[in-house]
């Protein structure tokens, strides 16, 4: 009687056991952005939101613990074929945060790995669009394409998809080397244009400098050709104006009693002086036999003579 005693009492103890302990996970506290899930003899009963909760022992059950915060997934590489039949690698990044936990806890197996495969089925259909050229320029239509389709199922899942990113497009080395020739092609056109486009602007420049130069120095010559003959115009009728003065003079002088005789008497000083030089020279000169007969002389040379 003494064994079966202790053995009643060891188990009634591990049933009491049992019992606080069912007690104590009755008591339920959720921690903030969670959510778990409530069970009632195996159908959900309800949602347990943050805070504290008391559950009914041996008919309630927590189910699901859920995270309601932005998670992060990442998508492994995977083989995909571009519009051009080019065969690279991509893969990516994905923002997700559960909505509903109910469909999220009851819609899905795994709703992480049903938006990661989605993803990557949605990735490949889009690559085969794009030719691969075009493929590194556009990232976000990728993503916009693989978060349009995710939202669309995520609303069945009690997820929603914030964004997805596509960390790398890696195409096959020899597409590699080849895209890195075409890049360094490219550019050394671009160089070479470049530098044909300042050539060209240079020789226009020069061009344009030298018409400068020739038209300032035509403006200059037309200048200077103008001043010489505003100036030797001045000097002719500055000349004319003096020798008009002189004959005035001289009319007026000869109008007046004895400058008739006064001009006689000069020009004849002069002759004899232009003799006297005739004479010291080796220049033979030829004299009319009477050098007195200067009233004839002075008629020959048009002056009248005087009375």
């Amino acid at each position: 009687m003494g064994v079966i005693d202790n053995i009643s009492a060891f188990v009634l103890a591990l049933m009491a056991l049992w019992i606080m302990v069912k007690l104590i996970k009755s008591v339920r506290i959720v921690p903030q952005r969670y959510a778990y899930v409530v069970e009632r003899l195996g159908r959900y009963h309800a949602t347990l939101n943050s805070g504290f909760h008391i559950l009914i022992p041996f008919l309630d059950k927590v189910a699901f613990h859920l995270d309601l915060k932005e998670e992060t997934l990442e998508v492994p590489p995977q083989e995909c074929f571009t519009a051009d039949e080019v065969q690279v690698m991509v893969d990516g990044v994905i923002y997700i945060s559960v909505t509903d936990p109910v469909r999220a806890s009851y819609g899905i197996v795994n709703y992480r790995q049903a938006a990661m495969l989605l993803a990557q089925t949605t990735t490949r259909s889009v690559m085969g669009q794009i030719p691969l050229d075009q493929s590194f320029e556009e990232r976000e239509f990728i993503s916009a394409k693989v978060v349009e389709t995710l939202e669309q199922t995520g609303l069945e899942w009690g997820i929603r998809v914030h964004r997805y990113e596509i960390k790398n497009i890696e195409p096959p080395v020899s597409v590699h080397r080849s895209m890195e020739k075409q890049v360094t092609a490219e550019r050394d056109r671009k160089a070479i244009v470049a530098k044909a486009q300042g050539d060209a602007q240079s020789r226009v420049n020069r061009s344009e400098g030298l018409r400068n130069e020739l038209v300032n120095r035509s403006l200059g010559d037309k200048q200077k050709r103008i001043n010489e003959a505003q100036g030797l115009a001045s000097e002719i009728r500055a000349i004319a104006d003096a020798t008009a003065s002189s004959i005035e003079v001289l009319a007026r002088a000869l109008s007046t009693p004895g400058g008739m005789e006064a001009m006689k008497l000069q020009l004849t000083e002069q002759a004899i002086e232009n003799v006297g030089k005739l004479a010291d020279s080796e220049t033979r000169v030829l004299l009319p036999a009477d050098l007195l007969a200067i009233d004839e002389l002075l008629s020959r040379i048009g002056l009248p003579l005087p009375r």
